[in-house]
């Protein structure tokens, strides 16, 4: 059958599908099962006769949007915010696994901007990190604490003020997006450069471990959750961008609603850096080496097997 014939020929199904998924008409998740093996049995169809045709990538979005939809209909005995974080989340990170990908290839091709520009310029730090802090960090490693300015204020002065305005970047990364993902790389360049800077600093200062050792107890969550931020903004970027079968407006809708409940996912991990920042960072000088470390290691672990590991597992078991 020709694939104009084949269009043709299951348009109207399809068009219900999307009546479906996105709300205009309301079905039994019984009915949207039925529906689905049918969805199934044509993209199995396209991907055999059809395997480069758009056709194929609208059946396969249209298929995993329908899937779940049924499971998010289902009688379920976990309430909605387990399921947001145990299955909705890893299966959206999963479907736009390549933004993920991007945003870790960008990161380190613009931190390593940082570091280079560093390293060659000894006027870059002040110029990026400002001389106000770069003195104060100076008297700091003399005084022998390189990462005394986490000392400084309250523990919960810290922690609220450090973790409102992580959240506010993060939130800014992401939408941005909405200017076709430039407006993420910007804000999202800003502070990849500036951290390839200040680590470089503490290098050339030779102070680069202990400064490992202290901020990057909360900075495993911390830049770790502003690369799947920035990421989110690069997917909505890509939703307008990139509208695929959908028009432009009703793309941009569906990339909102599955990117921005990624970009929710990050807040917890955002807001546990803070907490790390404002109340155990400040003693990291204090710490036996293996206790930093190891708190390095666990934060970092947790957060990469969420989003880096976790998605796939989710993904499999659905799929049987």
């Amino acid at each position: 059958m020709r694939e104009v014939a084949f269009i043709k020929q299951n348009k109207e199904k399809w068009l219900e599908f999307e009546q479906a998924i996105f709300g205009k008409s309301k079905k039994k998740p019984d009915e949207l099962a039925n529906l689905y093996i049918h969805l199934v049995n044509d993209l199995a169809y396209a991907q055999t006769y059809y395997p480069k045709s758009k056709t194929v990538t609208y059946l396969n979005y249209l298929a995993s949007q329908t899937y779940q939809k049924i499971y998010k209909t289902k009688r379920e005995d976990t309430n909605r915010f387990l399921y947001f974080f145990k299955t909705e989340v890893p299966l959206l990170v999963y479907e736009y696994r390549r933004y993920i990908l991007y945003g870790f290839l960008i990161f380190i091709i613009l931190t390593s901007i940082g570091i280079v520009s560093a390293v060659n310029d000894d006027t870059f730090v002040r110029l990026i990190l400002g001389d106000s802090y770069v003195n104060m960090s100076l008297e700091n490693i003399k005084e022998g604490n390189p990462v005394a300015v986490y000392k400084s204020g309250s523990n919960w002065g810290s922690y609220i003020s450090i973790t409102w305005n992580n959240l506010r970047v993060g939130a800014l990364s992401y939408f941005m997006g909405i200017f076709i993902g430039f407006g993420t790389f910007y804000v999202f360049m800003k502070n990849c450069i500036m951290l390839g800077a200040f680590q470089t600093f503490f290098y050339k200062e030779n102070v680069f471990w202990e400064s490992v050792r202290g901020i990057w107890i909360h900075g495993s969550m911390e830049i770790f959750a502003m690369i799947i931020e920035a990421a989110a903004g690069f997917a909505l970027g890509a939703s307008i961008l990139f509208p695929k079968t959908f028009s432009r407006f009703n793309s941009f809708k569906i990339g909102f609603k599955n990117t921005f409940k990624i970009f929710l996912s990050t807040m917890p991990f955002t807001i546990m850096a803070g907490f790390l920042e404002g109340f155990i960072t400040r003693y990291s000088v204090d710490m036996p080496h293996f206790l930093s470390v190891g708190i390095i290691l666990t934060t970092l672990g947790m957060i990469s097997f969420y989003y880096l590991i976790y998605p796939f597992i989710v993904y499999k078991k659905v799929k049987k």
